[in-house]
């Protein structure tokens, strides 16, 4: 499948709402299984460009997906990377009787999600980050 050139900013909102909802509905219903929602959303996202959480929102977009703000799809396939891994080691933690592991990597996933929803990407942070680590490490040699 053709990866797109950009992902429209409120499919990316959508995406991040469903990780904070779902997690948090983890936690209130103790449902680990939950957790498979938008892990398996996101994995089949990363893997074969087809999010299913996010073709869906893009049926109730009201305007072209080039009008809206666009957001870069290797920076948003890193957080999602990132959101599957703690999604992943948390639904571990549940099913395996580790409450701590669970609650631990829910709590980050859910604080990331939500932090960026207000505006600041701690992966994108984290994505910038490593890349001047790389530059700079390119640049030394």
């Amino acid at each position: 499948m053709q990866k797109p050139l950009f992902i429209p900013r409120p499919l990316v909102r959508v995406n991040q709402w469903t990780i904070l909802l779902f997690t948090v509905a983890t936690w209130i219903f103790q449902q680990p299984l939950l957790l498979l929602i938008p892990l398996v959303a996101n994995v089949l996202g990363l893997f074969f460009n087809f999010n299913p959480i996010m073709k869906f929102a893009r049926l109730f977009l009201k305007k072209e997906p080039s009008s809206y703000i666009p957001e870069d799809v290797t920076q948003q396939k890193f957080n999602s990377s990132i959101a599957i891994f703690c999604l992943l080691i948390g639904f571990i933690g549940f099913i395996c009787n580790l409450p701590v592991l669970g609650y631990t990597f829910t709590i980050m996933v859910a604080l990331a999600s939500s932090i960026a929803i207000l505006g600041f990407c701690i992966g994108c942070f984290l994505f910038f980050q490593l890349n001047q680590l790389k530059y700079r490490l390119k640049k030394a040699s």
